[in-house]
């Protein structure tokens, strides 16, 4: 079993523009989130981005004139970032998201936590950790938006199994395990060399949370969550400070 830093470093990382469809794809789908969000320019001047990725959020926000602070533990993901991002008022940091407050120096009006980035976190007492970190550093009155996907109910059967995308030289599929406390995910990727199909396998734990318990932490920490349905299948959650 990899650790969720080396599944992606090894694993997920290389592949993963190509697993959204391409940058511009999953930038159009980033702008979307955050247009769904209600993000305004000029009073989210300010953003923290955890589990930034290639800036599938950071590079829309930045392109409103935000300035971004995001970070990722993902250095090929990064280099990505800074890349595509060049000019932007982007400070893209490696480093983990448990410990934020490292790189922020002004306090943002928003953090951002998309994706399924949250049941990446490894137990409940980090989430707690982290909610808690946010809430210190978020301005008064800001935002702290996440996605995650509910895993409280897992699927059964089949559909443990998930195509997530393929191509003539790539076949990309999921497989979820069920744990007490997490769900194993299994990323099966065949690749064509040649005539042939090579398979490559990894597997790693995600958190499982329900959108009741995120809910009830992040109002631990003073902050005023709403609960609805998010993109791509996933549960959102926008929280306020006050």
């Amino acid at each position: 079993m990899s650790s969720v830093h080396e599944h992606y470093d090894s694993h997920l990382a290389p592949i993963y523009l190509w697993m959204v469809g391409g940058f511009d794809n999953a930038v159009a789908l980033g702008k979307s989130d955050l247009d769904a969000l209600g993000i305004k320019p000029d009073t989210h001047k300010v953003a923290l981005d955890l589990g930034a990725g290639f800036g599938m959020h950071a590079i829309p926000l930045a392109r409103e004139g935000c300035s971004v602070t995001a970070i990722d533990n993902s250095s090929l993901l990064l280099d990505e970032l800074r890349a595509r991002g060049a000019g932007l008022p982007i400070h893209a940091m490696e480093g983990d998201l448990l410990n934020a407050s490292r790189y922020v120096s002004e306090a943002p009006q928003l953090v951002l936590c998309m994706g399924d980035t949250l049941t990446h976190i490894q137990s409940k007492g980090e989430v707690e950790g982290l909610f808690s970190e946010v809430s210190r550093l978020l301005a008064p009155k800001g935002l702290f938006a996440m996605t995650f996907r509910d895993y409280t109910s897992p699927a059964a059967g089949d559909r443990r199994f998930i195509p997530v995308r393929s191509d003539d030289s790539r076949i990309h599929t999921c497989f979820l395990e069920e744990e007490p406390t997490h769900m194993v995910v299994h990323d099966i990727v065949h690749e064509r060399t040649g005539d042939a199909w090579l398979m490559k396998v990894s597997a790693y734990r995600k958190l499982r949370l329900s959108p009741d318990w995120v809910s009830s932490a992040l109002r631990e920490v003073g902050l005023s969550p709403t609960i609805s349905a998010g993109p791509r299948g996933m549960v959102q959650i926008v929280a306020r400070a006050a």
